[in-house]
């Protein structure tokens, strides 16, 4: 994927400042939102197999706990930059303000490519990353969750030794943890199926046929799949292509079959960083065209599931005239050069926070459940996920439809009223 240099952090403030002229903001509150309440960065020391110790370079920002506790994910990823990690706060606090659930927005990262370390090494890692924050998370105050390079075990790792350090079992400090350990049932389908819930609710106003529907999807980790399924089963539409980045290659590929893409199956070859089997792929039909085929194909549906910045000023002109809905999975996967040329094409948006945002709804509903210490059937996990959802996406797009404006736009007049309203109510502003 061709990219133009980018700072995501940059890109959300950008984001930010679009709508708080809009609103009118008073510049007093437009300094406080616009940065981080507190940032944290760390040196990890850890022991790695071999004997040698090597040092790892960890971070945790809070953006805002206006509304309730920081909550955001870990992500263990080569590139991570304190800056990437600023900007995921940022939009985690519009994320849990547009779905309306009582927390705030904060994230973490490890800069480290996970896939060079063992299963003892993450551990020693993860633990050694609590052993830095343990004073500054908690149930009611920060509640990290799985991220890109990041797992449900590893969520375990880090509770039990928040656990030890504090003297007592307190499963709620860390939610996306394995069933079994505290976890929720749902949650590892949440954020995709959370992404077909609100594209549902796009077919509809839109008027369009979802069952004649087609999609392309770049990225195929834990969203992506469930993305891919959920069009598939619940909505009835065909999948075109996933794109996915090769670790043994070390650059990315598009798998595509217009005659039959079978999602689960595709799942069944891939392994826990998102890598296809493309040999098995082709073995069973698929083509393995470039990175940047997935974009480019005449689809309904585009939904970026991968990183963010990956529609740019260059690449959104390679969009299909087919494609009428772009459904984020990603967080930020679209930047402002590119938002400028979405609008012109009026394709219609799901813009990240908003349709994503199934995987810290039912992580909030993990820290309930852990709360009463009662847990939830699946079925019920997904049907309260789904009516959350529907709702937000009906405020925004009542929002954009009142307003006549983008629906970006719309999302974050909704969630950033939402945040100023609770520091009124505090008395910060």
């Amino acid at each position: 994927m061709a990219k133009e240099t980018l700072n995501a952090f940059d890109m959300a403030q950008q984001q930010f400042d679009r709508v708080a002229d809009l609103l009118h903001l008073d510049p007093p509150v437009r300094e406080f939102l616009r940065w981080p309440m507190r940032e944290f960065h760390f040196k990890i020391p850890v022991r790695m197999d071999d004997g040698n110790i090597r040092m790892f370079q960890g971070y945790r920002v809070q953006h805002n706990d206006a509304r309730g506790p920081n909550k955001g994910g870990l992500r263990f990823h080569p590139s991570e930059t304190v800056d990437s990690v600023r900007a995921l706060a940022t939009w985690m606090t519009w994320k849990c303000a547009v779905a309306d659930i009582p927390l705030g927005g904060g994230k973490g990262g490890v800069i480290v490519d996970p896939s060079t370390l063992t299963n003892g090494e993450k551990e020693r890692l993860v633990r050694g990353w609590v052993q830095q924050m343990w004073k500054n998370i908690g149930p009611r105050q920060d509640v990290p969750a799985p991220d890109v390079g990041t797992t449900p075990q590893m969520m375990g790792w880090m509770m039990d030794e928040y656990s030890k350090l504090v003297g007592e079992y307190t499963p709620g400090v860390i939610t996306g943890k394995p069933v079994g350990g505290g976890g929720s049932l749902g949650r590892t389908e949440a954020t995709g199926y959370g992404v077909i819930y609100t594209l549902r609710e796009a077919f509809n106003r839109l008027g369009m046929d979802a069952k004649k529907s087609k999609v392309a999807i770049q990225g195929f980790g834990n969203v992506a799949q469930y993305a891919a399924i959920g069009f598939k089963e619940f909505l009835g539409g065909s999948v075109i292509c996933v794109s996915y980045w090769d670790r043994n290659d070390r650059k990315p590929y598009t798998v595509s079959k217009e005659s039959g893409f079978d999602p689960r199956f595709m799942q069944s070859i891939t392994d826990q960083y998102g890598t296809i089997d493309k040999e098995k792929a082709a073995a069973a039909g698929y083509a393995i065209e470039d990175a940047d085929a997935w974009l480019k194909k005449d689809v309904d549906v585009l939904i970026p599931a991968a990183l963010e910045g990956q529609i740019n000023a260059e690449s959104v002109q390679w969009i299909s005239p087919s494609v009428k809905i772009i459904a984020e999975g990603a967080n930020g996967p679209t930047t402002p050069e590119a938002d400028e040329v979405i609008r012109e094409k009026g394709i219609f948006l799901i813009p990240d926070f908003l349709c994503n945002s199934g995987g810290v709804t039912v992580s909030y509903f993990e820290s309930v459940q852990n709360d009463i210490n009662y847990y939830w059937p699946k079925q019920e996990v997904l049907a309260k996920e789904d009516k959350i959802l529907t709702k937000a996406f009906a405020d925004v797009y009542e929002m954009a439809e009142v307003e006549h404006v983008y629906m970006r736009d719309a999302a974050y007049m909704v969630a950033i009223a939402r945040v100023v309203k609770a520091m009124q109510l505090r008395g910060w502003i």
